[in-house]
Parts: C-alpha cells; sequence; structure tokens
C-alpha cells in the first residue's frame, strides 16, 4: 500500500467519523455519502470541508439533496470522461491531492484544539494554586 493510499484511508477515516455527528434524526448511508463527496470533482477543499464540517446541522432533506446533486455530478463527469478523457484525469489527481489537503486542515485543527485545551488546563493550574 502506497502512502497517499494510507493517507486516503486516513482522511477516510477522519470524515467518516465527522459525517456520524449527523443528527439521530437523519437517516444517512454515510459511507456512500462519503464516497461522493470523496469524488467530487467541482467541489473544492474547503468546500468540501464546509460540507462535512456542516454534517452534525445538516437535515433529512439538505442530505438528500447533496446525495442527489453529487450522484448527478458522478453521472455529468462519467459522460464527459467519454469525450474529455485527459481532462477528466486531470480533474481525478486534483481530487486525490485535494482530499490529502483536506486531512491536513483536519489534522492541524485537532492539533490546535489539543494545545487550546492544554493551555486551559495550565491556565485552570495556576489560577487553582493563586487561589482564583
Amino acid at each position: 500500500m502506497t502512502e497517499n493510499q494510507i493517507m486516503e484511508k486516513e482522511v477516510d477515516t477522519i470524515i467518516l467519523d465527522l459525517l456520524n455527528l449527523h443528527s439521530d434524526e437523519v437517516s444517512v448511508d454515510t459511507q456512500n455519502f462519503l464516497d461522493l463527496l470523496k469524488f467530487s470533482l467541482s467541489l473544492n477543499t474547503m468546500e468540501k470541508k464546509r460540507v462535512v464540517d456542516a454534517a452534525p446541522t445538516l437535515s433529512q432533506f439538505q442530505f438528500d439533496e447533496l446525495i442527489k446533486v453529487f450522484t448527478e455530478e458522478r453521472d455529468k463527469f462519467k459522460e464527459l470522461a467519454k469525450e474529455h478523457p485527459d481532462d477528466i484525469k486531470k480533474l481525478v489527481a486534483k481530487q486525490q491531492s485535494e482530499w490529502i489537503a483536506l486531512w491536513d486542515l483536519y489534522k492541524s485543527e485537532l492539533e490546535n484544539q489539543s494545545i487550546e485545551s492544554e493551555n486551559k488546563s495550565k491556565i485552570d493550574d495556576i489560577k487553582a494554586s493563586l487561589g482564583l
């Protein structure tokens, strides 16, 4: 397994965990949604991140509409691939590198959250030692 494949699996795991934070009232196949989102050729890294970040607040209707749009997009790109295979290959390569970039964004966020939590803990310890 190549390093990119390992990184893609890590990204998939992180994103799937975040997608699973959706409301209990929403029924969505998160693995399918992940696949549709991951291989979307029209969304850039930040747009995909916004979708993932919004997952906990998305309604059933919003998930259903996104699935419909991503599925239609996939079908249209499959048709375009017949006429413009080289262009689609370039888009797929770009999508793969952007998926890894998404991992970098979340990794950085998690590290920042950890540092903030550690700093807050230190501040609380100092306040407690000062009797505040």
